[in-house]
């Protein structure tokens, strides 16, 4: 990696963490310098301002992390139903970017900048898009191999099983406490094999 592209990912990467843990507004391009420990002429170089560091942020960080994790994981068991259990097993308890007490990076975004910021919207509801479409192809692919019945609505599906992942994280967040993650899975496991 170049060294202009390393600087980038650094802001980034430093940048995630701050806002991750304070939230976007209470995160000032300040606090984000002293953070990457940059100058104010390499930020502005990489980014015209806070909000473009903002959805490269999100497209950079969180798509490029969690969006690979959700393709390797929903092709890592030998059922769809077995790697969706698996995906939102690992997001809420084994990855290590997701904090308990910070809940969804995604969703605290979602929640913060949607109401009043038309490019985060659009960047986000094309993350979120993203992730349905990716249950919503694996569930397909099930029903049409034989592992899940015909019947069932993928794509409905594919919303209620994010739903409730979001609605575990904060609950997790809210307890400061992991016990919501497993009475989720536990409930999870239940309702997949009723998807059969």
């Amino acid at each position: 990696m170049k060294k202009s592209a390393l600087t980038r990912h650094n802001i980034l990467t430093k940048a995630f963490e701050l806002i991750y843990a304070n939230g976007y507004r209470a995160s000032s391009i300040d606090d984000i310098l002293t953070n990457t420990q940059v100058t104010k002429g390499a930020f502005y170089y990489h980014f015209k301002n806070k909000e473009e560091m903002g959805i490269a942020l999100i497209n950079e960080i969180l798509k490029t992390h969690l969006s690979k994790k959700f393709i390797e994981l929903l092709e890592s068991k030998d059922t769809p139903l077995e790697s969706i259990y698996c995906l939102i097993h690992y997001l809420l308890i084994e990855d290590r970017l997701l904090k308990t007490e910070l809940g969804c990076p995604a969703s605290n975004l979602i929640q913060e900048m949607t109401p009043w910021n038309t490019p985060f919207s659009n960047a986000l509801n094309n993350l979120v898009n993203e992730w349905l479409n990716l249950l919503e192809a694996t569930l397909e692919k099930g029903k049409k191999d034989g592992f899940i019945n015909k019947e069932i609505n993928s794509k409905s599906v594919a919303t209620f099983i994010l739903s409730g992942y979001w609605g575990a994280r904060n609950l997790g967040k809210l307890e400061k406490s992991k016990k919501p993650y497993n009475t989720f899975l536990e409930q999870l496991k239940t309702y997949l094999k009723t998807l059969e």
